[in-house]
């Protein structure tokens, strides 16, 4: 049924779940897992009483990000390997958290992408938004949401 499932993972317990299914489904079908973490660019503040940061300082706290990261998509792949299920383990780097599980996606010929969803409603939702509704709305590939 699926040769190819994207997991998307933020290090949540959530997410857990997210990657506890896709790695059962692949299981099942015999699937391959590409496990995904999205790594943030530092944000550049032009504001007016912003706190700017050395470069030395934000290339840092960017290797930092990358290094949990990793730790987070290697973990799936020695769950993976428990299960006897193959698990490439990558990290994008991306502003737009939606947009980069849709390319990682595509780029990784994946045939499903498995999410878990906050369930965020009303004004948490309209601040803080929801990346899993915007790939929801924006792929093409078929997705499977957790809660």
């Amino acid at each position: 049924m699926y040769k190819r499932i994207l997991v998307a993972t933020d290090g949540s317990k959530l997410s857990q779940q997210a990657i506890s299914h896709a790695l059962g489904l692949a299981d099942v079908t015999g699937a391959d897992v590409v496990a995904l973490k999205v790594v943030p660019r530092y944000p550049q503040t032009y504001f007016e009483g912003g706190v700017a940061l050395a470069a030395a300082e934000v290339a840092r706290i960017e290797k930092q990000w990358q290094e949990e990261a990793m730790k987070a998509v290697n973990a799936v792949k020695d769950a993976g390997q428990k299960l006897e299920v193959k698990v490439k383990p990558i990290t994008v780097k991306s502003d737009t958290v939606s947009d980069a599980i849709i390319s990682a996606a595509k780029r990784n010929k994946c045939d499903l992408i498995v999410m878990a969803s906050h369930g965020r409603r009303g004004i948490k939702r309209l601040l803080l938004g929801s990346e899993t509704q915007q790939v929801l709305t924006h792929s093409h590939i078929p997705v499977l949401v957790l809660r």
